[in-house]
């Protein structure tokens, strides 16, 4: 397994024309999203763009991840597809003294924490595992997809 998976070499560009880019294709089986949550088979397209304070890197990234469904509790997989622009500045210029991200003198750019947060931004806050789940009886707790029921008055 690589210990750098999104690491990828700019430092062509730091010199090269505005305008010059460069495509990357990142790909790991997996990734610790947070604590309690991972994702598997992460993949992204990555521009990496010479532009005037810096190098633009451009992302399309998918992921799939188990979630659970927060109406019938059973666990599910689902996608997750995040797209982001990220300017990574050159040290030292004026206009960028407020700059999020700063390209590293070496000129290796590492996406990692970049793509995770990008990731974790696109998990459900309610999953459900699909748009017609039943849920749970609120009379018995069965799972109402699995086993449909009625309840008497009397129960």
């Amino acid at each position: 397994m690589n210990n750098h998976p999104y690491r990828i070499n700019v430092g062509f560009l730091i010199n090269a024309p505005v305008g010059t880019y460069r495509d990357f294709e990142l790909s790991e089986s997996s990734m610790e999203l947070a604590d309690d949550l991972h994702a598997d088979e992460i993949h992204c397209t990555v521009r990496a763009s010479r532009v005037q304070q810096g190098i633009l890197a451009t992302a399309d990234c998918s992921a799939k991840t188990e979630l659970e469904c927060t109406r019938c509790l059973e666990p599910f997989e689902t996608s997750l597809n995040a797209h982001f622009e990220e300017l990574f500045s050159f040290h030292g210029l004026r206009e960028n003294q407020e700059a999020e991200q700063y390209l590293p003198e070496n000129g290796y750019m590492d996406l990692g924490e970049i793509i995770r947060e990008y990731l974790v931004m696109e998990v459900p806050y309610a999953p459900v595992c699909r748009q017609d789940c039943k849920g749970l009886c609120p009379v018995c707790g069965k799972n109402l997809n699995l086993e449909p029921h009625n309840h008497t008055e009397e129960e």
